[in-house]
């Protein structure tokens, strides 16, 4: 092995550079996933109790090592057991990042763009969010993409139904039995409806948020899905897309974004409406 250089006595290699930096980013992320919730607090003891358990190795003491390293062996089931959420979290966005990896390289060798999928009709939805938005009806639609969120659709009630103004109404009607959740597309018809989606925990989200644009947003945090929002409070319409929100939707601002992200034919849109992201609504 080809050593880098060397401190003392000890010898620092390639290998440990990149074994370092490997675990490094590991800790970050997992630091980054946890940030805001109690489970920080949790993972942060375990690291102390693991870094002091490797001092004790270090320094020769062999009772206190042997109960340490009793108390981390089970230490490890007990963190799947605690942790059970976040590493599920963890787990859909390593998915998340491993499916759009997976398109980039399709889309390389591909002859015909992905862009050439069957055209979603936007138009019965973008005149039912506009009738939502006149009577602050809150609604939550979400348009999947490379995924078909079946996890997700078999939270609620499957429909398999064509896409229709009428139909879009009537879900989200305050006595509708199905308002209350999210309407999922899926290969231009509604999979499904009342279905739950994954609250997100980001702490720079704004108080003023409710549920079902944090709702939105974790959708999107793990998922490539795009997610519509009308508030029931406000009657504003909102877009969420990869763990952002875009405010300010007017009816030709819902269609090109919209476009935009379900497509991605149109990165210039993308960059533009970030300089909007987490705003009020004027």
């Amino acid at each position: 092995m080809i050593s880098l250089f060397q401190i003392s006595f000890i010898t620092v290699s390639w290998i440990d550079v990149i074994d370092i930096l490997l675990v490094s980013v590991i800790i970050y992320k997992l630091y980054k996933l946890l940030r805001g919730s109690v489970a920080v607090k949790v993972f942060i003891g375990i690291l102390l109790i693991y870094a002091f358990y490797l001092i004790v190795k270090a320094s020769g003491m062999e009772l206190l090592r042997n109960i340490l390293g009793q108390f981390m062996g089970v230490g490890v089931l007990a963190a799947f057991i605690l942790f059970q959420q976040e590493i599920r979290k963890f787990l859909q966005m390593i998915g998340k990042s491993t499916s759009q990896n997976n398109n980039l390289i399709k889309d390389w060798f591909s002859k015909t763009k992905p862009n050439s999928k069957a055209e979603l009709n936007l138009s019965p939805i973008i005149d039912s969010v506009k009738i939502f938005s006149q009577t602050n009806t809150g609604a939550l639609i979400v348009f999947s993409k490379t995924s078909e969120l079946r996890f997700y659709a078999e939270s609620g009630d499957i429909l398999d139904a064509e896409i229709s103004k009428r139909l879009l109404i009537s879900i989200f009607q305050k006595n509708s039995p199905l308002h209350d959740g999210a309407v999922i597309l899926t290969g231009g018809r509604i999979k499904a409806a009342r279905c739950i989606l994954p609250v997100s925990e980001n702490d720079n989200i704004p108080a003023h948020m409710g549920l079902r644009h944090r709702a939105a947003i974790g959708l999107t945090e793990v998922t490539d899905a795009v997610v519509l929002v009308v508030s029931e409070e406000t009657g504003g319409v909102s877009i969420a897309y990869n763990g952002e929100v875009y405010y300010n939707m007017n009816k030709s601002d819902i269609r090109s974004k919209l476009r935009s992200f379900i497509y991605d034919d149109d990165e210039q849109i993308a960059h533009e409406v970030k300089n909007i992201r987490y705003e009020s609504a004027s």
